[in-house]
């Protein structure tokens, strides 16, 4: 693919309603930023979409002029695959429209909104759908890539509450994807990522959640992680599907609502959440507020959205990560988890594992593209920093860590948590056994391979 020059910039003015923004221009640097403060791209030009037929004149103008483009959702992800160097960026950012049908409990959302958009709507008929646990996080990224959140033991992962979607194909053409209209594409898009088109709307179905659960965090010394990880695990082996918890190590902030004590003090935890009743869940979570001596337990009745927020990411970060699965959590993995999130190199140095059951291990491995249905439990090795000279540090201990704990897992990855310097073997293994059909599915509807700017499926 080729650079976007002058010439193609202006004809794409021409073409669409939304702004064309060049280096230049106000608002360049903001629709060029995306969450990862690692990647610092530079395209030619970024086009604001303000609905499908920009987006549809785009895709035409980037196979027309064989122009190198990636596709911009909500922004919030590592591998920076939503801004390219020299060529065209679709930012979809604009259209963040949130419609619920309280009657129906569906959702039709469009491309650019994120999960704060969407539980903001749907929480105000006391209604939800599986999404992010940040609410900055985008909605087509996670959808496409599969999507966990609190409620996925419960109601499924996000591709699975997927009901429909508008996509425009390499042809330009919008077409409309479901189980009864365009069947192979909609499984697909479950989990297959942007290979197959560029979605501007998704319909999703809606469950009873809230306004008010139950949920929290406790919150023990560093010195007791060992027990905390096998605690969660005994926990976590006969816990029902309302149930979702993470344990992990970090470093606390000085905020007011953690205790002076932990302030700026690495710490393990347990956080946990409960998808039903608030007086149910305080039974069913007794087991976790009971066990040892935290430092501070917040488990309590609050609203579903505050919860959401919790997690709440701000601005532009340095990230590095790595995600692995673990069939199970013996004593021996604990062991080497503490030991590596012990010696941390910069305060957001984290490792989370979370368990993997309920409706999100229901299907079959090829019910949807994504392939992740195996129980088990998902580990997560994330740093995040702002100084550029602690680059090394934290690229050296994530993929030390991952290394050291690669003996008691699967080999697999979660395609929303691969980076952009993943090997090929990894990058591969985010589709699992559904590789070969998506390869055919991609031979179908992009031979050209148009959208390749993300975890890359080939067309034959």
């Amino acid at each position: 693919m080729t650079p976007a020059t002058d010439e193609t910039i202006a004809e794409l003015r021409d073409r669409t309603r939304g702004p064309v923004l060049e280096p230049c221009d106000a608002g360049y640097d903001d629709a060029r930023r995306v969450w990862n403060a690692m990647v610092d791209r530079e395209p030619a030009a970024v086009l604001r979409a303000t609905g499908a037929a920009d987006v549809m004149a785009a895709v035409d103008a980037a196979r027309e002029h064989d122009l190198r483009f990636s596709v911009k959702g909500g922004g919030h992800h590592v591998s920076g695959a939503a801004v390219c160097d020299d060529g065209l960026v679709i930012d979809l950012s604009e259209m963040d429209a949130v419609r619920v049908d309280p009657r129906a409990r569906t959702a039709r959302v469009q491309a650019g909104a994120t999960w704060g958009d969407v539980d903001h709507e749907t929480q105000a008929f006391g209604l939800a759908v599986p999404g992010g646990q940040d609410p900055n996080i985008g909605v087509a990224g996670l959808t496409l890539g599969g999507g966990v959140g609190w409620l996925s033991p419960k109601y499924g992962l996000t591709c699975d509450n997927l009901r429909s979607a508008d996509v425009v194909t390499a042809d330009g053409e919008l077409v409309h994807a479901s189980e009864t209209e365009n069947p192979d594409l909609f499984w697909a898009l479950r989990g297959g990522g942007g290979n197959f088109g560029v979605v501007t709307a998704f319909e999703y179905d809606l469950h009873e959640v809230g306004p008010e659960i139950f949920a929290g965090s406790l919150i023990y010394p560093l010195a007791k992680a060992r027990g905390v990880a096998r605690h969660y695990r005994e926990f976590m082996a006969d816990a029902p599907p309302e149930v979702r918890t993470l344990f992990g190590i970090m470093e606390l902030p000085a905020a007011s609502f953690y205790p002076e004590a932990v302030h700026n003090t690495r710490v393990a935890m347990i956080v946990a959440f409960y998808a039903g009743p608030p007086a149910e869940g305080r039974e069913v979570l007794a087991p976790l507020r009971e066990y040892g001596d935290p430092h501070m337990n917040s488990l309590r009745g609050r609203s579903y959205k505050s919860f959401q927020r919790a997690g709440e990411s701000q601005g532009s970060v340095r990230t590095y990560l790595r995600s692995q699965y673990l069939p199970a959590l013996s004593d021996e993995a604990v062991e080497t988890i503490v030991a590596h999130a012990e010696d941390a190199p910069v305060p957001g140095a984290t490792v989370f594992v979370s368990p993997r059951h309920g409706a999100e291990v229901e299907p079959p491995t090829d019910a949807t593209a994504y392939p992740r249905r195996d129980a088990a439990h998902h580990l997560l090795i994330e740093a995040r920093w702002s100084d550029p000279e602690q680059d090394e540090a934290c690229v050296a201990w994530t993929r030390e860590f991952h290394e050291a704990v690669a003996p008691y897992t699967t080999g697999d990855v979660a395609m929303n948590f691969l980076t952009e310097d993943e090997p090929e073997r990894r990058r591969r293994a985010a589709y699992g056994d559904n590789y070969e059909r998506l390869v055919e599915i991609k031979t179908e509807w992009d031979p050209e391979n148009l959208f390749a700017s993300n975890v890359n499926v080939e067309p034959r």
